[in-house]
């Protein structure tokens, strides 16, 4: 058997603890965005980094409001939602050099939904070539980069 070692990680798996509810609302009602990895806030919908990343800079856009459907969901919580999506990738494709996104959201469990109650759009920036042997024999992400670091960058490109 083969093994990866990430020993840096430890400190990321230590502190975690279950959640007590809705990860979005406990983030949008936290007073500190760095630590909720908060980038952006708006009238209706807001901006944050995805906890556990398929990619580097992979984020979503949530509603404020705690919904879990499209249909739910009203025409301007859905319009803020899609303005932020386009910051991102703007951002994105700046900060990162990004060559393309996968932009979508999973509505319901049967169709990927990690939550299912409170509706989200993610922004996953793609690179040519970014699938490597890792994922490829080893079903394994290499992240190159700390969500903080992330953080950081990405908001200091959104004016934060």
């Amino acid at each position: 058997m083969n093994r990866l070692w990430a020993p840096w990680r430890m400190a990321y798996v230590g502190a975690s603890e279950p959640s007590a509810g809705c990860v979005f609302c406990t983030a949008l009602g936290a007073l500190d965005d760095r630590s909720r990895l908060v980038l952006q806030r708006g009238p209706h919908a807001f901006l944050i980094l995805n906890a556990y990343p398929y990619t580097s800079g992979h984020l979503m856009a949530a509603v404020n409001r705690h919904v879990g459907t499209i249909r739910d969901a009203t025409a301007e919580e859905l319009a803020d939602a899609m303005r932020l999506v386009q910051i991102a990738v703007g951002v994105l494709t700046d900060e990162y050099r990004a060559h393309g996104f996968n932009i979508g959201v999973n509505q319901g469990r049967v169709a990927g939904a990690g939550i299912e109650d409170h509706l989200h759009i993610h922004v996953v920036p793609r690179w040519n070539g970014d699938v490597n042997f890792m994922s490829a024999v080893g079903d394994v992400r290499v992240l190159p980069e700390s969500l903080e670091a992330t953080w950081t960058r990405l908001r200091s490109r959104l004016g934060g």
